[in-house]
């Protein structure tokens, strides 16, 4: 299991810092082999959930998702977003519980406002099995297939 921490990005250490960015590199850009600028200016604007594992002797990052204040991203919705799992830690349930975990976090911070995500297109079904449903066509971001969802808050 994780130790899993949220932070601001002014909270995030230097190696913190380092570890989702890589995390992020690693999975987005080199395993998805996705050329595209993945600091995009929302990293200030972001709470970060960081999940440690803690086999070995040195924490290491195995989960990773940002979320976003309403209106920073898409206008009058929040959004979550660079959810992602280490390959080391995959097969463990990571993702739905990362996932989860920023829903609720979202919910409690800005209830009764929409979630809104651009989710990778094969990943529509966990997406939907949380709520999410797709909105619109699939469109092509950075050489993948992505479908805009939104999971409506009840009010």
């Amino acid at each position: 299991m994780p130790v899993w921490r949220w932070k601001a990005f002014q909270e995030l250490t230097l190696d913190e810092l380092y570890a989702v960015l890589a995390l992020r590199q690693e999975v987005f850009v080199v395993e998805q082999r996705s050329i595209y600028q993945d600091v995009d200016g929302l990293d200030p604007s972001a709470l970060h959930l960081l999940g440690f594992g803690e086999e070995g002797s040195k924490p290491w990052l195995a989960a990773y998702l940002r979320i976003l204040p309403p209106g920073v991203k898409y206008p009058g919705a929040a959004s979550l977003g660079r959810v992602v799992a280490s390959p080391r830690a995959r097969g463990r349930g990571l993702g739905r519980e990362l996932t989860e975990k920023g829903i609720a976090s979202l919910e409690e911070r800005f209830p009764g406002v929409d979630i809104r995500i651009s989710a990778q297109d094969y990943l529509r079904g966990f997406y939907e099995s949380l709520g999410f449903v797709a909105e619109g066509d699939v469109y092509d971001e950075d050489g993948i297939p992505h479908v805009e969802m939104v999971r409506v808050t009840r009010r």
